[in-house]
C-alpha cells in the first residue's frame, strides 16, 4: 500500500506521554510489539504490557505503508502484532488484541493477573469483553461515521451506542470503581482505549456524546453514575494515560472517520453494515 492511501498520512510516531514509553522500549526484548501509536486495538495490548511490566521492544508500524520486513513476519500486515518468544530464541507472530492480551496474561501469570483464575468468573468476564467487540465498537463507529448522507438519523446512532454502554456497565460490580470491583482487569482494558476517545463525539458530532448530566438520567441515572465512577478510574490509570499521544495528533485521524472518509477495514465494515472485521 502506498502512502497515497488516505489513511496513510498519519503523524509518524507517538507524542506526549506515549513518546516517553516508546523511548524506554527500544532495546531488544523477548517480546516485540509492532504498533501503530494511534490505534485503540494496539493500546489494549500496550496497556496489558505496561500493567504486567513485561519487557518488550516497541516498533512503530504504519499499517497503511508497511515495511517488507514486517510483512515477512505477518503477511496480513495487521497491527497490533506481537512477536511471541519461542524456545529457540526466535519469535512467531500473534494478531488480534484480545487474543494477544490473553496470551500475555497466561504466559506471565505471576505479573499483575488481568484475567480471573476461577473458570466461571473468567468465562463471564469474556462475555462482556465480547460485548465490547460485538456491540460497543460497531455502535461507536456507526455514531462516529454518521453524516448527512447516512441512511439512519444521528439520534438513532447515538441511542444505540449509549444503550451498548449502559448494557455493559449494568454488569459491572456495583461498588467499583473497576468492572470487577477494586481490581483492574482485562474487562477494563478492552474498553479503555475507546472510553478515553469519547471526546471525539463532542468535538465532531452535533449534540455531542449525549450522556445525560448528573441527576437528569431518569431511570438510568444510577447506571450513568456508575459509568462516571468507572471512566474516572480508567482515565486516572497510569498504563492508560501513558500510552496516549497528544490529542492534536488524533484529530485528523478521527476527522476522516467523522466525515466517513476513512478506509480502514473497520471503517469499511461499518459503512457496509458489518461488525468489527
Amino acid at each position: 500500500m502506498t502512502a497515497s492511501h488516505p489513511d496513510a498520512d498519519v503523524y509518524p510516531r507517538a507524542t506526549g506521554p506515549a513518546a516517553s514509553i516508546v523511548a524506554e522500549h527500544q532495546k531488544n526484548a523477548p517480546v516485540t510489539l509492532y504498533s501503530g501509536w494511534f490505534c485503540p486495538f494496539v493500546q489494549r495490548v500496550w496497556i496489558t504490557l505496561e500493567e504486567k511490566k513485561i519487557p518488550y521492544k516497541y516498533i512503530e508500524i504504519n499499517p497503511y505503508h508497511k515495511d517488507p520486513s514486517f510483512l515477512k513476519l505477518n503477511p496480513r500486515g495487521l497491527v497490533p502484532t506481537l512477536g511471541a518468544p519461542q524456545k529457540d530464541g526466535s519469535q512467531k507472530p500473534l494478531i488480534e488484541s484480545n487474543i494477544i492480551s490473553e496470551y500475555l496474561d497466561e504466559s506471565f501469570p505471576d505479573q499483575m493477573p488481568l484475567f480471573p483464575k476461577d473458570p466461571y468468573e473468567k468465562a463471564r468476564m469474556k462475555i462482556w469483553i465480547d460485548h465490547v467487540t460485538s456491540r460497543v465498537l460497531p455502535t461507536f463507529h456507526r455514531f462516529l461515521q454518521h453524516t448527512d448522507k447516512s441512511p439512519y438519523p444521528i439520534e438513532q446512532a447515538r441511542d444505540e451506542f449509549l444503550y451498548a454502554l449502559k448494557t455493559w456497565i449494568r454488569e459491572a460490580n456495583p461498588d467499583g470503581p473497576f468492572f470487577l470491583g477494586k481490581a483492574f482487569s482485562y474487562a477494563d482494558v478492552c474498553l479503555a482505549p475507546w472510553a478515553v476517545r469519547l471526546w471525539v463525539f463532542d468535538h465532531f458530532k452535533k449534540g455531542g456524546l449525549g450522556i445525560p448530566p448528573v441527576g437528569e438520567g431518569r431511570e438510568d441515572d444510577e447506571l450513568w453514575n456508575r459509568w462516571r465512577t468507572w471512566i474516572q478510574a480508567v482515565e486516572s490509570r497510569k498504563s492508560v494515560t501513558e500510552t496516549l499521544s497528544d490529542r492534536e495528533e488524533y484529530l485528523p485521524i478521527y476527522q476522516r472517520y467523522a466525515e466517513d472518509r476513512a478506509q480502514s477495514e473497520l471503517a469499511k465494515a461499518t459503512r457496509e453494515g458489518r461488525g468489527v472485521p
